[in-house]
C-alpha cells in the first residue's frame, strides 16, 4: 500500500523521503519489523521507540513515524505528527480497509459492568441473527478464533487488525469494552463508533500509572461520547451529567429514578434451585416483565444497556427477554450449580470496592451464612489487602482467606497482610494458603442456605508465581474437589454442572 494512502486523515509533517512508497506491514514492536515495514515510534512507560529508530531501518524499514525532531535518514520516509498513538490508530485503519465501517460497532465504559453488559449485547444480536464479534476483558472473538485478552481495551493496531479479521470473517457487528486507559492512550483511535454505552463511574484507575485524579478519569472516561453517533447512558449515575456535558451523540437514558427510554421498576429478587437472580418491569420504549439470571440491582442497569442497544438495532423484544432470563457470564457472578440447598458463585471481584459490592448484592438474599473466599495478588498495593480484609470481616459470615496471584511474594505474607484488615472486624475467619484445599473446606463445610463467593480470579485460568503462569481454573478445581470427596457428604449435591 501506498503511504501516502496510509496517512489519508492525518495532519503530519514530511520530515524526510517520499510518500510515493509501498508499505508491506505496519509495527509498534521493533523486534518484529522486516523489509518494506512502517514502524511507530510509541513513547511507553518503559522505553522510548525513538530510541529504535536506526535499529528499524537496518532491518529494512522504509518508513519511521515520529512525535520528535529526529535526524533524517537517507531513503526512508519520516513523519512527524503531534501523537504517535493517534497516528497508530488512523493509519492502522487505512492499513485494514478501514474495518470499522464495514461494521455496528459498539463501545461500553464504565467502572463496572462493561463485560457482562457486552455478553449480554452480543448473545442478544446472535439471537437475532447478527454475527457478532467481541473485543474485552476476557477474550476476543473474531468469529473464528477465540483469544485470551491481555488488555481491555488492546492496542489500535490490533484493534483494526481485529476488526478486518472479523469482517473476513463474515462479522457484521462487534461489542466491544473501552477502557479509560484505551480512551487515554488513544487505542480506539481510528474506530468509527455507531454506538456508546455509559455504565457507570466510581473511583478506581487513579495513581501514578493511571489517572491522577477521578476528574481525569472521568474526563477520558466521557471521550467516547463525542466519537459514537448514538450514546446510551446510565441516567440515574450521579456522574451522568459529566460523561453528557461535551457529547456529541444523540444521546438515550437508561434508569430506575427518571423519565427515561428505558426504565426498570417493581423489581424482586428470586432465588431458586442456588439460583439467584431479579425481575422487573421494564416501560418506556419497550414494555414487559424482565426476569435477569443474575443477582442485584446491577444487573438491572446492565440489562437495561443491553436491552437498549438490542432494541435499537431491532432485535425482537422476546428474544431479548429470552436471552436475559438465562444469561451466564464467566467469572461475573457465575453460579457452578452443584447443589440445589446451597449457592456457590465464582466472581472477579479484586479490589476493596467490587467485593462490597457483591457482597452487599448476595446479603440481600438473605443466606443462612455469606462466605467469602478470597486472595490479594502479590507486587500490589498492601492497602488493597487491608481493606478487602477489612470489607470481607464486616460484611460476611465467614472469610476463607487463600492465596490468589502471590507472583514475587510469599502467599503467606499477602494473608498476613489481608488478616491485618480483618482484625479491625469481628468478623470469623480462617486462612488455607493453598486455594484447591480452601475451596475444598467451603464445599464440605456448606450448610443448607449458605451462598459461597469466590472471589478475585473470576474468568483467569492461572495462578502467577513468580512469574510464571500456571494452569489453575476454579471450575477445575471444584471439579476435583468433588471428585476426590464422597459427594454424599455434600448439603443438597445435585451435580448439573459436571454431568
Amino acid at each position: 500500500m501506498k503511504a501516502e494512502a496510509l496517512f489519508n486523515g492525518l495532519e503530519y509533517e514530511i520530515l524526510c523521503g517520499n510518500t510515493d512508497i509501498d508499505v508491506h506491514q505496519i509495527y509498534n514492536d521493533s523486534r518484529k519489523v522486516e523489509a518494506g515495514g512502517l514502524f511507530f515510534c510509541i513513547c511507553g512507560a518503559n522505553s522510548d521507540g525513538h530510541s529504535y529508530i536506526r535499529n528499524v531501518i537496518e532491518k529494512g524499514a522504509v518508513c519511521v513515524v515520529v512525535e520528535k525532531d529526529v535526524e533524517p535518514v537517507k531513503d526512508v520516509l519520516i513523519i512527524k505528527v503531534s501523537s504517535t498513538r493517534t497516528a497508530m490508530g488512523i493509519v492502522s485503519s487505512n492499513f485494514y480497509g478501514n474495518p470499522s465501517d464495514k461494521l455496528t460497532v459498539i463501545g461500553i465504559t464504565g467502572t463496572k459492568g462493561k463485560t457482562t453488559t457486552t455478553y449480554m449485547i452480543r448473545e442478544m444480536l446472535m439471537s437475532a441473527g447478527h454475527k457478532t464479534g467481541l473485543v474485552g476483558t476476557i477474550e476476543i472473538l473474531d468469529g473464528v478464533r477465540c483469544i485470551s485478552a491481555n488488555n481491555t481495551t488492546p492496542e489500535s493496531i490490533i484493534i483494526h487488525k481485529t476488526l478486518k479479521d472479523m469482517v473476513d470473517n463474515g462479522l457484521d457487528s462487534v461489542v466491544m469494552e473501552v477502557s479509560s486507559q484505551g480512551l487515554m492512550l488513544d487505542r480506539i483511535a481510528g474506530v468509527k463508533f455507531d454506538y456508546g454505552i455509559f455504565s457507570n463511574l466510581s473511583k478506581d484507575h487513579i495513581g501514578p500509572n493511571e489517572h491522577s485524579s477521578f476528574e481525569e478519569y472521568a474526563m477520558w472516561k466521557s471521550r467516547l461520547f463525542t466519537l459514537c453517533k448514538t450514546g446510551i447512558f446510565n441516567g440515574d449515575d450521579a456522574n451522568v451529567d459529566t460523561m453528557t456535558e461535551h457529547a456529541t451523540c444523540s444521546i438515550i437514558k437508561y434508569g430506575m429514578n427518571g423519565d427515561y427510554e428505558y426504565k426498570a421498576g417493581g423489581h424482586e429478587l428470586y432465588q431458586k434451585d442456588g439460583h439467584m437472580g431479579i425481575t422487573y418491569e421494564l416501560s418506556g420504549l419497550q414494555q414487559g416483565r424482565i426476569s435477569v439470571n443474575l443477582p442485584g440491582n446491577f444487573s438491572i442497569y446492565n440489562s437495561l444497556a443491553a436491552i437498549a442497544v438490542a432494541d435499537q438495532m431491532g432485535v425482537p423484544f422476546d428474544r431479548i427477554k429470552n436471552i436475559l432470563t438465562d444469561i451466564k457470564v464467566k467469572g461475573r457472578v457465575e453460579l457452578i450449580p452443584i447443589s440445589d440447598q446451597f449457592t456457590i458463585m465464582i466472581d472477579y471481584a479484586h479490589n476493596a470496592m467490587s467485593l462490597s459490592s457483591i457482597l452487599m448484592t448476595l446479603r440481600e438474599y438473605n443466606p443462612k451464612r455469606l462466605v467469602c473466599l478470597f486472595g490479594c495478588g502479590g507486587n500490589r498495593s498492601k492497602d488493597r489487602r487491608y481493606e478487602m480484609g477489612e470489607v470481607s470481616g464486616n460484611m460476611a459470615d465467614l472469610t476463607i482467606i487463600t492465596s490468589d496471584n502471590p507472583r514475587n511474594e510469599e502467599p503467606q505474607a499477602i494473608i498476613d497482610d489481608i488478616k491485618i484488615g480483618i482484625s479491625k472486624t469481628d468478623g470469623k475467619y480462617i486462612e488455607i494458603i493453598d486455594r484447591k484445599e480452601a475451596i475444598r473446606y467451603a464445599i464440605m463445610n456448606a450448610e443448607k442456605g449458605d451462598v459461597i463467593i469466590l472471589a478475585g480470579k473470576g474468568h483467569e485460568d492461572y495462578q502467577d508465581i513468580c512469574g510464571v503462569k500456571y494452569h489453575m481454573d476454579e471450575r477445575d478445581l471444584i471439579r476435583e474437589v468433588l471428585e476426590e470427596e464422597d459427594v454424599e457428604k455434600i448439603c443438597g449435591y445435585n451435580n448439573r454442572y459436571f454431568a
